[in-house]
């Protein structure tokens, strides 16, 4: 008897556990998903900066739906900044650690960073996640990237320009 109040509560940590363990992924807030949807149709038309700004409003409504971080991760890698992706890749791998998506949209930012021993790190880890699935799209989009390499961005003396030549003194 002195034991029954211990294994009550303790067996109600463990079905709450499981419970929560079990979920379905959530719906984000109704304001979120028209906010989403103008990321996203801002992303195709090629404006990186008119997605960003959706996405983070969108966070702002819901910051408890993990996709919205994987749209401002794909945003970020349009405006090649793959340092600011690979960070909200993490965000979301703390939130839902076995995110397949974040894994290989981390990996793929590391591979353009030109990071492809982190990036193939990832990709092992991917094909973990896939299992035994045959046709595992993040692994063969991850492995695309790394076989892409790194981005090379190539600057040349006309895109700098400067400004104005200071006046020569006599």
């Amino acid at each position: 008897m002195r034991y029954a109040p211990a294994a009550a509560a303790l067996s109600l940590a463990l079905a709450l556990s499981a419970s929560v363990g079990v979920a379905s992924a959530r719906e984000p807030a109704p304001r979120a998903v028209a906010l989403l949807a103008d990321g996203d149709a801002a992303l195709r038309a090629g404006d990186a900066q008119g997605a960003v700004d959706a996405f983070e409003a969108a966070l702002a409504v819901d910051p408890g739906y993990t996709p919205t971080l994987l749209r401002l991760a794909a945003a970020a890698r349009a405006s090649d900044l793959q340092g600011k992706a690979i960070r909200y890749y993490r965000e979301a791998l703390t939130r839902e650690p076995g995110n397949v998506d974040a894994l290989a949209g981390e990996g793929a930012a590391l591979a353009e960073k030109g990071a492809l021993a982190k990036a193939r790190e990832k990709l092992a880890a991917v094909e973990k996640a896939c299992g035994a699935k045959a046709p595992c799209v993040a692994a063969e989009t991850l492995s695309a990237a790394i076989a892409r390499g790194p981005i090379i961005r190539i600057q040349t003396a006309e895109a700098v320009l400067p400004a104005a030549q200071p006046a020569q003194s006599n």
